[in-house]
């Protein structure tokens, strides 16, 4: 009984492939005589159709939605915002990019035996630092407690 189900599986599963490579090429993958040269230049604006014309209005038209004037205060304040990040020789002396807060932890080691020979070590009080790496803020960014 079970034999006949798997058989019958097998069957159908072989039918099924058999279809799907019945199929030709030129059915399924249809071409024309344009190469990609020719798509290429028609979609992007450089040929001298009529679509790639209208492509490149419509990328035209996007970009100059995005754009905006600048205002009075853009132009009085945009010196003053790029002196922020140009090296100057006062921006040498003065750290531009500021440590953020590593912690100190103050940890106390209890009396104990270390070493393959037993050797009793006294107690002591270490520091070593919350975070193995030193991280910085970019310029600008809060580096205050919070």
């Amino acid at each position: 009984m079970r034999s006949n189900s798997i058989k019958g599986l097998a069957l159908t599963l072989a039918i099924a492939v058999l279809g799907g490579c019945a199929t030709s090429k030129e059915e399924l993958l249809t071409h024309s005589d344009r190469t990609m040269m020719d798509i290429w230049q028609q979609e992007t604006g450089g040929g001298s159709s009529g679509t790639g014309q209208v492509a490149r209005r419509q990328l035209l038209d996007a970009r100059q939605s995005l754009r905006r004037p600048l205002t009075e205060a853009d132009v009085q304040t945009a010196p003053a915002e790029q002196m922020r990040y140009t090296r100057t020789a006062r921006n040498e002396v003065y750290r531009q990019f500021h440590r953020l807060p590593n912690p100190d932890l103050v940890m106390y080691v209890y009396p104990h035996l270390a070493g393959s020979d037993p050797v009793p070590v006294p107690g002591y009080t270490t520091v070593f630092p919350l975070y193995q790496r030193v991280q910085y803020a970019m310029p600008g960014e809060r580096v205050e407690d919070y």
